[in-house]
């Protein structure tokens, strides 16, 4: 296991791991959703490129982890190797030297993301409803409050 920042070469592989988790989020709603692809979504596109990113490596990049600020933008992990811990880790590294809040959002109804998120000390503190692609969606403001208070 190797967690790194970030290379402009790994940006196909975030890609494809994007592509094929990005509707996984959202697999609870009643609606269907279609997907846009990172590289044609402006708005995601924009705040994962601000953002601190990095990679976790094993034979390829197998997830990544954006935080910007306190605010964890991004946390994906290629569908195949699931269930392996490799959000846990990155969601731990991410997490390693922010000693103040840490916040993050997620789809209401995406109970497995907020179980991880609640291990790690996540607490929901809004609801608000949003969109994907033009179709409403109803989401979480969850926030880690931070180690010295």
């Amino acid at each position: 296991m190797n967690i790194r920042p970030f290379r402009d070469n790994d940006f196909p592989e975030v890609l494809d791991i994007y592509a094929n988790s990005k509707l996984d989020e959202l697999r609870f709603e009643i609606e269907g959703f279609d997907l846009i692809p990172l590289e044609e979504d402006e708005a995601r596109l924009a705040g994962l490129k601000e953002s601190d990113i990095y990679v976790y490596e094993e034979g390829g990049v197998m997830g990544y982890g954006a935080l910007c600020g306190s605010e964890i933008r991004a946390l994906f992990v290629c569908p195949s190797v699931r269930g392996k811990g490799i959000g846990k880790s990155l969601l731990d590294f991410m997490l390693l030297n922010e000693t103040g809040a840490v916040s993050l959002f997620v789809a209401k109804t995406n109970v497995p993301a907020k179980r991880l998120y609640n291990s790690f000390g996540f607490e929901i503190t809004d609801e608000f409803e949003t969109e994907y692609n033009g179709v409403s969606v109803w989401a979480n403001k969850m926030v880690r409050s931070g180690i010295n208070g």
